[in-house]
């Protein structure tokens, strides 16, 4: 099921020392598994095993009230090394992200990272994070999208901005988007064409349901000059009790 779109040009050969990076994209559903039990620990045991360095995750923190964040970040960071990219401007002091998303990073220097918000009928929001690794700049953009085609296709607009204003930079777009399309119907085009105006790569898998993964909900799609090299989703018996969403995993290579 997995549709690989590639930029015309032939990659060039990997530059020496270049530094090859895992990337997840994981909807935690707020720690509620399949089995409708909220475990949180359940998210971080899933997390230690994916054992990616830069992740985005979506749905970490509660819909209502005080809209606190569901996992232990300190034991988090303790079973993975994964530390949370600050964001001084983020939905309520409880909450651990923006409209739920959060970007967690190792071995990376945050430049600068900010919230926005996104359009649409539905609250949803992104963050967009400059960091450089190994010395290399990347811009990672971590979203969900929304359940509506309309909300969707303006919230690729949007995105597609940020990807055109990256000075450069390779550009890194990951989460849940919400869309299974894959053809001219696809609410992702503006956004596709965005980073087919600097080169990109991306593949899609079946990431939901978690117990019989059919749809490619969940997506990250990289512009060149950074080479994606692979894409699974990461399917463990663990990983399918955790969340309704399996999470995505993919290594990608940075070059100058």
């Amino acid at each position: 099921m997995a549709d690989t779109i590639k930029g015309t040009n032939a990659a060039p050969a990997p530059m020496p020392g270049a530094p090859e990076l895992l990337f997840g994209s994981y909807n935690v559903h707020k720690g509620v598994g399949s089995d409708m039990r909220r475990d949180p620990q359940r998210t971080v045991s899933v997390l230690r095993e994916i054992g990616a360095d830069i992740v985005a995750l979506q749905e970490v923190d509660r819909r209502f009230g005080a809209r606190e964040g569901v996992l232990d970040l300190q034991a988090l960071h303790a079973a993975t090394g994964l530390r949370p990219v600050s964001l001084s401007d983020r939905l309520g002091h409880s909450a651990h992200g923006w409209h739920g998303n959060l970007l967690l990073v190792r071995g990376a220097e945050v430049e600068q990272a900010r919230a926005i918000t996104l359009p649409g009928l539905e609250p949803r929001g992104a963050i967009v994070a400059d960091l450089r690794i190994g010395g290399l700049p990347l811009r990672i953009i971590a979203t969900h999208l929304g359940l509506l085609h309309q909300s969707r296709l303006m919230q690729a607009q949007f995105l597609a901005r940020e990807v055109e204003e990256a000075a450069g930079r390779p550009v890194i777009v990951m989460g849940d988007l919400n869309e299974w399309r894959l053809g001219v119907g696809c609410s992702l085009m503006p956004l596709r064409r965005g980073l087919r105006a600097v080169k990109r790569s991306a593949a899609t898998v079946p990431s939901f349901p978690a117990r019989l993964p059919m749809l490619p909900l969940d997506r990250i799609i990289a512009s060149k000059p950074a080479e994606l090299i692979g894409i699974e989703p990461h399917d463990t018996k663990l990983a399918r009790a955790a969340s309704d969403h399996l999470p995505i995993k993919a290594r990608i290579r940075l070059r100058q």
